[in-house]
């Protein structure tokens, strides 16, 4: 039977190790006899909120504060976002990020921005931004104009920054996982020292394709972390309605590899568990991550929200990771609220600044539909 500790989290290995596992593998004879008891005993790594410091995760002043702003910049960016998209400024799907801000930032913060890979579905604007693509580049792209990330052409789905490393921003639930874990095979083929982290929502946990590549990254012992942002509702249906097993993390034993669950409204709780997880992915350890979140809008703009009830939605606002991290900051002293004030001032006006940007931006030209989507240059196959 799996079961759940809250220790402190350290890396150690499952009790039924990959060198058994490897030795029966090649003994056919031994693995088609039926044995007399059969039980299976795994720890799972939990990562509580409150539980961290920012100097316990080797992180100084300055780095938290510039946190506490990539946080605020992707809430008033998403809040932005969501006006431009009442005035029709921004056309097609529009999913905000909001609540989920510390998984992004703290993700982030762990990571070899540049070196390690990350790929993420359609609610991808928080990400991009934390890995530091600039806010003109992201609303841009939602106003489909040349001055995007994608030049005009993907949308807000489709958010890209090769230099980063983000590769998207993905359309189709659960389509882009076996791509990262692609990714982390490319990591390891090259020996570069880089992992690969892939995030999917609950509602894409039950897709064929996640486990089909959670099986590769186990089978070939890749640096992928699988991530699911559980925010608790995909679309419209609570996610107790919708699996058998909603310890997600757990799932991780049906493949052999490290499971973790992370408090995703603490940023702090987010950091250290993906340097856990990069640390054990460097050594060729995958892990699979369930990270426990909450979105303050709807599915998409289109959502009613007829599924939560007002009270549940307000509860909720008292765990905002924004608000945690800003009374952490206040708490500890290491800064005021007359400097968070006008970091909060200072973003909004970059986030202004984009829009008119966006606006300013020229469409792309008719000639260039099929740049960056076909490697011909004359597309002899559309004639």
């Amino acid at each position: 039977m799996a079961k759940q500790t809250k220790k402190a989290p350290a890396r150690r290995k499952s009790t039924t190790s990959r060198a058994k596992s490897a030795a029966k593998a090649k003994d056919p004879v031994g693995m088609s006899v039926v044995p007399d008891t059969l039980s299976f005993s795994q720890e799972f790594d939990t990562y509580p909120a409150g539980k961290y410091t920012h100097e316990e995760l080797g992180l100084n002043e300055d780095q938290v504060i510039a946190m506490y702003r990539n946080m605020l910049l992707q809430r008033r960016f998403e809040e932005r976002a969501a006006q431009m998209y009442g005035k029709q400024k921004i056309a097609g799907f529009l999913h905000l990020y909001i609540g989920q801000e510390a998984i992004s930032t703290g993700t982030a913060t762990a990571m070899k921005i540049g070196t390690d890979s990350l790929i993420t579905a359609y609610r991808d604007h928080g990400h991009a931004l934390a890995l530091g693509m600039s806010a003109n580049e992201g609303m841009a792209e939602m106003f489909g104009k040349i001055g995007g990330c994608s030049k005009g052409k993907g949308g807000s789905m489709h958010f890209f920054d090769k230099e980063n490393r983000m590769f998207g921003g993905h359309g189709i639930v659960g389509a882009h996982v076996p791509v990262g874990v692609g990714m982390a095979f490319a990591h390891k083929y090259k020996e570069d020292g880089g992992a690969a982290i892939a995030f999917y929502g609950d509602g894409a946990a039950g897709q064929g394709a996640i486990h089909e590549a959670a099986n590769l990254m186990s089978i070939y012992e890749l640096p992928a972390i699988l991530v699911v942002e559980n925010n608790q509702y995909a679309m419209g249906t609570a996610v107790h309605r919708a699996f058998g097993q909603t310890e997600f993390s757990h799932w991780a034993a049906s493949y052999g590899v490290r499971g973790a669950v992370a408090d995703g409204m603490d940023v702090f709780s987010v950091i250290k568990a993906m340097q856990d997880a990069l640390a054990e992915a460097r050594d060729n350890k995958p892990t699979m991550m369930e990270i426990r979140t909450y979105r303050y809008r709807g599915h998409s703009m289109s959502d009613p929200q007829k599924y939560r009830t007002k009270e549940e939605l307000d509860a909720k606002k008292n765990e905002d990771p924004i608000l945690r991290l800003k009374a952490y900051l206040l708490d500890r002293n290491v800064t005021d609220e007359k400097t968070l004030d006008a970091i909060d001032e200072d973003v909004k006006e970059e986030v202004m600044a984009s829009v008119e940007f966006a606006e300013n931006s020229p469409a792309p030209d008719l000639d260039t539909i099929y740049d960056d989507v076909y490697d011909s240059r004359d597309y002899p196959y559309l004639a």
